[in-house]
């Protein structure tokens, strides 16, 4: 890290403002998507000149908490030159800021615009990719002296580079990163879209046919305890539990951000509200950062009363 009055005394500070930049096709992609996990407000090839003016903008040097990440590359041609000037401003308005800048071999970035069979934004008409390669790198080369951290992606892969930016810039690990949402639903109403993964609980006891338990919801103790409590329900759960213990960690090491986990009955009022706020509760305490919401409670309420 550089030292500074206003620049992060380390990554874990969270600094207000993080200028992503360096090389083309090292990962700045990659880079924004992480911010954004981390709730950071993104914006991709922002003239340096720009920067203090969205930061004044979005409000977000008035203690709202949130932070800013831009990317600002070559792409920007002669406005590149004001990214010392652009930093320089951000500390003279007491704004702490990080800038990231992303490495990588030549032969690394050759391979990867040959993969991806996109031109280098900087190639002139005919130019080998070389070329551009080698001019960019030394455009970038005072910069590059400026950052705060300097990674070289040559042998990493994106969720790699997910993690080591997530080393550096949280505390949270990346499963108290993936946001889960787990929501109750009626089948009668229509299946959700948006479900990863969807679980029918309408096999279990109904509280329905009970009516005294009719009018109520699976919030409620007398129908919680009976749909939880019934032995087919135990059973039920000891497997459906095992089941997500087994596949989350998977989604986690893919780099998936958000799940949504669906669970649902006949009308959405009754076992599928109690069973999405067992599962909610089980995956809080696996250590996910879980919502929940019941998609049909409302309309059942009405219908009922």
């Amino acid at each position: 890290m550089v030292d500074g009055p206003h620049v992060a005394e380390s990554a874990l500070d969270s600094p207000d403002v993080i200028v992503i930049t360096g090389m083309s096709g090292a990962g700045r992609t990659e880079a924004m998507h992480t911010f954004e996990d981390l709730g950071y407000y993104v914006i991709d090839n922002l003239p340096p000149g720009l920067i203090l003016s969205v930061v004044q903008m979005a409000g977000l040097s008035s203690g709202v908490g949130r932070h800013l990440a831009v990317v600002c590359d070559l792409r920007s041609q002669d406005l590149f030159s004001e990214l010392e000037a652009a930093l320089d401003e951000l500390g003279a308005h007491e704004l702490t800021y990080g800038l990231l800048f992303l490495e990588a071999s030549d032969d690394a970035l050759l391979s990867r615009y040959a993969l991806n069979r996109r031109p280098h934004p900087l190639a002139r008409e005919g130019e080998p990719t070389i070329e551009a390669v080698r001019r960019e790198r030394e455009h970038l080369r005072a910069i590059r002296e400026r950052a705060t951290l300097t990674i070289d992606t040559t042998n990493l892969k994106p969720k790699q580079l997910r993690s080591r930016l997530l080393s550096e810039f949280t505390h949270l690990t990346e499963r108290q990163l993936m946001e889960v949402h787990v929501f109750s639903f009626g089948f009668k109403y229509g299946m959700p879209e948006e479900a990863d993964i969807i679980i029918d609980v309408r096999f279990l006891p109904n509280p329905y046919w009970y009516p005294e338990m009719r009018p109520l919801t699976g919030r409620d103790p007398l129908v919680r305890d009976f749909v939880i409590g019934h032995p087919q329900t135990q059973a039920f759960l000891e497997r459906w539990q095992a089941l997500l213990d087994t596949v989350m960690p998977g989604y986690v090491a893919e780099g998936k951000s958000r799940l949504s986990v669906g669970v649902g009955c006949s009308g959405g009022q009754h076992r599928s509200v109690a069973i999405a706020e067992e599962t909610a509760m089980h995956l809080t305490r696996a250590g996910y950062h879980v919502l929940t919401s019941h998609r049909d409670l409302a309309r059942a309420e009405r219908h009922t009363s």
